[in-house]
């Protein structure tokens, strides 16, 4: 049956207003159709523990459940639950005679007014941020409380949760995060449930509800209006919460996205327009707890074997982002640091970026690449320009440095390490790299690669002669770098190591990642 549908409901004529073309996407609990300006939503028969859909009656009732617990705040997106069904051998959405499958009609939203690629355009501001706050106050203000509601407010509830995903995760120590760093989140989350009077206060103050339970940029469409819609409907243990669980959140989703500016205008506008001061002492504790799960559900998909090799390495490293970023809000965590491998061409940077970076799981930003990607070149290509011409102007040039500290400050803000690997010889360059991290509270350490010149000579030559080689280094260029490298007078002593690139490579990554750490 499954196979049938998702044929069946492919073909435009499947469906009554004869859309042109269909659609497709696919969760691990839904085929989502999009049919022209209307989406459908099939779930799937699974049986996942957390939720069960493996009955036709089943899937109906949650059907309904999803129209009318979303409709709280997206009244007008969400049109009903239609009926699939099977004419003349055919199956039909919204056809005559007895169902065999349900589907939630919701109207299309443009993927463009999505706020998850709003953020990456940079075209959300502190207005859209209130007006999101504005709406959010109202509806948990109207929200169901009480009863057993509350009783997803209690220390016992909230452990469960916070306990299941310890149990769940204790295999990935050592693959996807530290046993040093699931002990201290461990040690957070424990340290927490000492303080009963505050999570007791939050039942007395009705601020148990029936939340949305999935409060991410993903789930929010701003086309005009604010659309907050996909609340979970297939669990209420999920939905029923602390509506500062909900807010953590969307919260958590800015700071993953390098947006804590915005982070912490929602929350502190949210703590004010609510009333809900109380809230921010929980804040830290909830958006945690958001983060460690994110990376929880990434572990599970690095599992699935069939998704690809490619799948699984990207959701692995997210999920080390996730946990790095639930690690930042215990105050335990070290802070994050910018690791600058800078010196003349072919001292050996890159080799020791990579090598650092294998070693600490930290991702590297190279100069050769980026400054090609930002003239439209691939990567391998080879562009022999004199000395500070073509693509090495200084036009280019500064937007390269600009570009890798803003690669860094996204990836700084999630609480991850960071290698940038260039020449970095204009003390400009190296006071943006200091001015960022000052800004996002991360530490600095500049590594200055040197060794023999002979040997400099050795690496051009070898490189000239690989095709696959990146760099555009030369021995004229060498030394008309070499004329013009100011010397880190720039640099604080203690934020300054220098090493000969000559000697042991693995001896030298030891020994920075000692002094680095």
């Amino acid at each position: 049956m499954s196979i049938e549908i998702e044929r069946a409901l492919l073909d435009p004529n499947a469906y009554p207003h004869g859309p042109e073309t269909v659609e497709m996407a696919e969760t691990h609990i839904s085929w989502v159709f999009l049919a022209g300006d209307f989406v459908y939503k099939v779930k799937k028969p699974v049986d996942f523990g957390f939720l069960d859909f493996t009955d036709l009656a089943k899937r109906r009732r949650f059907c309904e459940e999803e129209v009318r617990l979303n409709r709280r705040l997206a009244p007008d997106l969400y049109l009903g639950v239609v009926g699939i069904t099977r004419e003349n051998g055919e199956l039909r959405v919204e056809g005559t005679g007895d169902p065999i499958e349900y589907a939630v009609k919701m109207k299309r939203m443009p993927r463009e007014r999505m706020m998850d690629r709003l953020l990456e355009q940079g075209k959300v501001d502190e207005t859209t941020i209130r007006r999101i706050c504005e709406l959010l106050v109202d509806f948990y203000d109207m929200a169901d409380t009480g009863g057993e509601i509350d009783r997803y407010g209690k220390i016992e509830s909230i452990r469960f949760n916070t306990d299941e995903n310890f149990m769940q995760t204790e295999e990935y120590v050592g693959v996807a995060l530290s046993e040093r760093r699931f002990d201290t989140i461990r040690a957070f989350a424990n340290r927490f449930y000492e303080d009963t009077e505050l999570f007791e206060s939050r039942i007395r103050k009705n601020r148990i509800r029936d939340c949305h339970g999935d409060l991410h940029s993903g789930n929010i469409c701003i086309p005009g209006e604010v659309i907050i819609y996909d609340c979970i409907e297939f669990n209420e243990r999920f939905r029923y919460s602390d509506v500062t669980a909900d807010i953590a959140f969307l919260s958590m989703d800015l700071d993953f996205r390098g947006r804590r500016d915005l982070s912490e205008l929602f929350v502190h506008e949210f703590a004010l327009k609510s009333g809900d001061l109380e809230s921010l002492l929980l804040m830290d504790f909830y958006k945690c707890y958001r983060a460690y799960v994110r990376g929880k559900i990434l572990c599970f998909a690095f599992d699935q074997a069939e998704s690809g090799i490619e799948r699984q390495a990207r959701a692995l490293e997210t999920a080390k982002k996730y946990f790095a970023l639930a690690e930042s809000y215990t105050g335990e965590a070290p802070p994050p640091r910018v690791i600058v491998m800078f010196g003349l061409i072919a001292t050996g940077k890159t080799t020791l970026a990579e090598a650092l970076g294998a070693r600490l799981g930290a991702p590297v930003i190279s100069s050769d690449p980026v400054r090609k990607n930002l003239v439209g070149l691939a990567p391998s290509s080879r562009q022999f320009e004199a000395f500070g011409q073509g693509i090495y102007d200084r036009e280019t040039t500064d937007a390269l440095y600009r570009k890798m500290v803003q690669d860094a400050e996204k990836l700084l803000a999630q609480g991850q390490t960071v290698i940038l690997d260039a020449s970095f010889r204009d003390p400009a360059h190296r006071s943006l790299v200091m001015e960022s991290a000052k800004r996002l509270g991360a530490e600095t350490t500049f590594v200055l690669c040197e060794c023999e010149e002979e040997l400099i000579r050795r690496r051009l030559s070898e490189r000239l002669s690989d095709p696959h080689a990146a760099s555009d280094g030369r021995w004229e260029i060498y030394q008309q770098q070499k004329a013009r490298f100011e010397q880190p007078s720039d640099i604080l002593p203690g934020n300054l190591i220098r090493v000969d690139s000559g000697e042991d490579i693995q001896a030298t990554v030891a020994l920075l990642e000692r002094l680095s750490s």
